[in-house]
């Protein structure tokens, strides 16, 4: 319920006032966007980022019942630095299969039979292997991320997928399993050009439509990671359909560089399937959730002592 201004009981008191307050109150009630306009809080970049979603993002706000879903908004000050958080452990020896267009975005796969590619270590109690990285991004420059950091929305996020293989027996089992997932998030911004990211860009052209699918060849996800390990973690979920709250979250605080025109790729490509009414693949992330009563933990001191 909207509440009047406490300016003083004299003041509440006039008929003046009380005039004002039901004039302000019948033009919300009857403009309904007005109404969404006075209850909105966040920043009008939020808002209008959401309002681009590309339609399958626009579902509930987190799944039913859901305490843990992601993304969210990483507030830099209120993580809780964690002295016991080590160092993750990044070992990727397995073979890319392919690249593909899912309908969704492009996605890499991997070969996630052998045990020891993966990563540990961090918040982590057991190996995870990797099975595929994607990425999200916007239309526009100005939106694309799917998680945030104090507000600020970067124009790409890329995602490592992997899962439990100590806890479970295939990575289908582990999507929905307790603990069963671990994905490393790392934002994207423009500015150089990004040189082991251009092997995958120069095969887009040939996944344009859904269903597409392309051989790479040799590549080394771990030359996506930013120099700086330094990250935050939080118990999370997925963004895509199921939405398990499966996931540990480990999101690099350092960002990458990417050049516009390798941005400009992941735009190029397409919802649609060959044959069908062409749709640009952009905007294709989740809005952001609640934090609910969960905490953000860092590897690093938000702020350096002295």
């Amino acid at each position: 319920m909207l509440r009047p201004p406490l300016l003083g009981r004299s003041l509440r008191k006039s008929s003046g006032f009380s005039i004002l307050v039901k004039q302000m109150w019948g033009a919300l009630r009857s403009s309904p966007q007005r109404l969404e306009r006075w209850y909105s809080q966040g920043p009008c970049a939020q808002r209008n980022r959401n309002d681009a979603l590309h339609p399958p993002c626009k579902g509930p706000a987190s799944a039913p019942g859901g305490t843990r879903q992601s993304p969210i908004n990483i507030r830099w000050r209120d993580s809780v630095y964690d002295p016991q958080l080590k160092p993750l452990r990044v070992c990727y020896a397995a073979s890319c299969l392919h690249v593909w267009n899912t309908g969704y975005f492009f996605q890499v796969e991997f070969d996630d039979s052998a045990e020891g590619s993966g990563i540990s270590g961090g918040p982590l109690e057991n190996h995870y292997r990797l099975k595929q990285c994607h990425f999200h991004w916007g239309a526009v420059n100005e939106r694309g991320s799917e998680h945030t950091v104090d507000d600020r929305v970067y124009p790409a996020e890329l995602h490592l997928v992997h899962w439990n293989s100590v806890k479970y027996r295939s990575y289908k089992e582990a999507l929905t399993g307790e603990n069963g997932m671990a994905v490393i998030g790392v934002f994207l911004k423009l500015g150089a050009h990004h040189e082991a990211l251009q092997k995958l860009v120069e095969v887009l052209p040939e996944i344009k439509h859904k269903g597409a699918r392309s051989a790479v060849g040799p590549f080394q996800p771990a030359r996506l990671l930013p120099a700086c390990r330094d990250y935050w973690t939080y118990a999370g979920s997925l963004t895509t359909p199921p939405l398990s709250e499966s996931v540990t979250w480990v999101i690099q605080k350092q960002p990458i560089e990417i050049a516009q025109s390798q941005l400009a790729a992941f735009r190029s490509l397409l919802f649609s399937a060959l044959g069908e009414e062409e749709r640009s693949m952009v905007d294709n992330y989740r809005p952001l959730q609640p934090l609910m009563n969960r905490k953000v933990r860092s590897s690093f001191r938000a702020v350096e002592e002295g």
